[in-house]
């Protein structure tokens, strides 16, 4: 069985221009069938045993309805840790950015369910009190990811983009960002995903995902790289005063991002 979580992916100029341009790139053959498999079925599992939510879709508000989402599932299993922590995923992360390392700021499932609702526009760095914009999500399907789906879509060019920063993923993030991306001529890239294929964004990027109208659970695992050097910095909002408690209690604001919940995975320093 091959389960390859280690070994170097070639990128070529061209995708790494293209992703500094764009603000992501979808790369294909990442991960094998045989991983996404073996890592997939755990994954699932720890879905399953740790999520809270079971109210009906139609009893939710947007947020809840988008996706089931557990977040630092490498806590508390340790074979998700040896996924999440695996070198082939951070080693993309790293040469993306242009860092010299990265660390894990966390990883998080997002399971949108048959009949699960749209995931408005957003950024995700909205929710972290980060002090640079050296920060890439891996969105990595667990199984071919259709149209009908609702893959992840991205307005291209967007992370140059000052206007959404401060919006909350909401129904108001979907109208207001929405309108801005159109207005500034950002152009959405909505294609499915092979099995195999990821997906590298900036926290900065905007993306969005349609609804889930097939059968099938969209299973998602997403993994959040940082710049080794990552600063904390004093959070503005009750979202990111959450994440500081969650991944960086151990942190004094305007310290590297050196505690015990944010190691280093990858790192040529």
């Amino acid at each position: 069985m091959n389960l390859d979580i280690d070994s170097p992916y070639a990128l070529t100029d061209e995708q790494f221009a293209s992703f500094r341009e764009n603000g992501y790139i979808k790369l294909k053959n990442v991960l094998s069938p045989e991983v996404i498999e073996h890592y997939g079925k755990v994954i699932s599992a720890e879905v399953q045993r740790l999520n809270t939510m079971h109210l009906p879709i139609e009893e939710r508000d947007t947020y809840s309805k988008a996706f089931l989402q557990v977040i630092n599932i490498w806590t508390k299993n340790d074979t998700v840790k040896e996924f999440c922590w695996g070198h082939r995923l951070a080693r993309i992360a790293k040469e993306l950015l242009g860092v010299s390392g990265v660390r894990l700021y966390h990883d998080q499932a997002l399971y949108k369910e048959p009949s699960g609702g749209v995931t408005p526009w957003h950024a995700d760095q909205f929710y972290w009190p980060l002090s640079n914009p050296n920060t890439v999500t891996v969105w990595i399907p667990l199984q071919a990811t259709t149209m009908e789906m609702g893959p992840l879509a991205f307005a291209r060019g967007s992370h140059q983009s000052q206007m959404g920063r401060d919006i909350a993923i909401s129904d108001e993030s979907e109208k207001k960002i929405g309108q801005s991306m159109r207005e500034q001529n950002f152009p959405l890239d909505a294609s499915a995903f092979d099995l195999g294929e990821v997906s590298f964004h900036y926290g900065w990027t905007f993306h969005r995902a349609e609804r889930n109208i097939s059968d099938q659970a969209r299973a998602v695992m997403t993994i959040i790289y940082m710049d080794e050097n990552m600063k904390l910095i004093q959070p503005h909002n009750k979202n990111r005063e959450g994440d500081r408690t969650a991944f960086a209690s151990d942190v004094e604001v305007g310290g590297v991002m050196d505690g015990k919940m944010t190691p280093i995975l990858y790192s040529e320093s």
